[in-house]
């Protein structure tokens, strides 16, 4: 019988789950959305029952009789918190990553917990990361809390097991980096009791084992958990320094390693012998942008977007900044909002359509200008991969090849991968992986005047 690791990835929309074998094959896919709520302006919820349920749907679709699963590795979304009492019950919905409720609690933290937050985590206060969630959520019930790894652990084990994987707990603005350890003062500064966080463990270093999950025998050992913006930078082979991935999907992450620990904009990508440090910067709305305006002209799908997109050369001086929950990396600027601007009785949904797409490529671009090593080619992956439109503008406006990842499935892959090495498999999988390769197609001159223009615009609202 075949020997697969299963490797999970549960995202913001959809969970997918995978089976590959220790050469880095995928012998069985499934999947299954996830329902996103607003229920009010700047909350963003998700049912965490619905999201167990979704894990198990993707897991019936996957798994194989002729395969025998010896291994769970998981990719996770990162910064959405849940609360859930001993019986494995929510208490509550998942706050999730682009919920910004408690945006105004962070502006009224003193000066000194941003300098402490920054010094020992790299990242910076905002209602993105999860320490502000975990506040509101603890002062509204008694209960265990987590990010959503945890939450999976928990119920993949039976309840038994109340972990978190050190990168994800990076994500927390609760973990010290540089210690590697949860942060006493940071804890204090939240005011988040570390007797309701999960015990934090190596990304390599066992999460249990399953019991009682419907498909899967009991006794699977969980080996490995990354969060999903770093197992995709694992599975593109970005391990070493001058590398650059940037992953699509609802939000986008765009990350480089670095070989220590810096106090701006760092994370810790994984932790296994060593830690693994990374630059990054987050957008809050480019696939949700897609979707947005997909909504907005009436249209079934992002696909139906990318076409009538596809329709016309340019978007004729029309610019979509999709703030919707305000901008992330580098503007961060919770108090900016959404506009649509340069619309002339000329302006037709084609062009529109465009400008959503543009403005995706565009927050990219706002991100890798401001590394500090030039950039010579960007790795993508994620689902909006898929665009030939997109990826394409990705390059032009930035004047660098963009190298779109053949598969879909590569943050699951990451995981695998690493679960494969924990337990013995020589992997090596990026080395035999192909792409698709974009080249800039237009002239220095139109991309300067593209991305003038596109700065302007984020300047009006900043």
């Amino acid at each position: 019988m075949v020997q697969a690791v299963l490797a999970i990835d549960q995202g913001t929309t959809n969970s997918k789950a995978v089976l590959v074998d220790a050469d880095g094959n995928v012998l069985g896919t499934g999947s299954a959305p996830v329902g996103l709520s607003t229920p009010r302006p700047g909350w963003v919820e998700q049912d965490a029952e619905d999201l167990w349920q979704s894990v198990l749907l993707a897991i019936a679709g996957c798994v194989r009789s002729n395969v025998e699963i010896v291994g769970l590795a998981l990719s996770t979304q990162r910064e959405s918190v849940v609360g859930w009492d001993r019986s494995g019950t929510p208490v509550g919905p998942v706050l999730g990553w682009q919920d910004a409720r408690t945006a105004e609690w962070c502006r009224q933290l003193p000066a000194s917990v941003d300098d402490l937050v920054r010094r020992r985590t790299g990242l910076r206060v905002d209602a993105m990361f999860s320490a502000p969630k975990l506040r509101w959520l603890l002062d509204r019930t008694d209960a265990l809390a987590g990010t959503v790894d945890s939450w999976l652990v928990h119920r993949l084990t039976g309840c038994r097991e109340h972990l978190i994987e050190a990168g994800n707990a990076s994500r927390t603005l609760l973990y010290d980096t540089i210690d590697l350890d949860w942060s006493a003062e940071l804890l204090d500064a939240f005011g988040v009791p570390r007797s309701a966080l999960p015990e934090v463990r190596p990304s390599n270093a066992g999460f249990g084992t399953t019991q009682g999950v419907p498909g899967l025998a009991d006794g699977i050992p969980i080996v490995a958990v990354l969060a999903d913006s770093h197992a995709a930078m694992y599975g593109q082979g970005c391990t070493s320094t001058g590398l650059v991935k940037a992953t699509y999907g609802t939000g986008s992450s765009v990350m480089t390693p670095v070989d220590g620990f810096v106090p701006s904009g760092c994370t810790l990508a994984w932790l296994t012998d060593r830690p693994r440090y990374a630059l990054e910067g987050n957008i809050v709305s480019s696939g949700a942008a897609l979707a947005w305006t997909a909504d907005l002209l009436g249209l079934p799908a992002v696909g139906a977007l990318i076409e009538l997109a596809a329709t016309v050369p340019a978007a004729d001086g029309v610019t979509l900044v999709p703030a919707f929950s305000g901008l992330g990396a580098p503007h961060w600027n919770r108090d900016a909002r959404a506009t649509l601007n340069g619309m002339s009785s000329s302006t037709t949904r084609a062009h529109v359509a465009r400008a959503a797409v543009d403005a995706v490529a565009h927050q990219i671009c706002d991100i890798t200008d401001a590394l500090p090593d030039p950039l010579t080619t960007l790795r993508a992956d994620g689902g909006g991969t898929v665009s030939t439109l997109l990826m394409q503008t990705q390059a032009d406006l930035l004047g660098h090849p963009v190298q779109a990842a053949d598969l879909p499935q590569i943050s699951a892959l990451g995981a695998a991968e690493l679960a494969w090495t924990t337990l013995g498999a020589p992997t090596n999988w990026p080395a035999g992986r192909t792409y698709r390769t974009f080249t800039p197609a237009i002239t220095p001159a139109a991309r300067a005047h593209a991305r003038a223009h596109w700065s302007n615009a984020v300047q009006t609202i900043s």
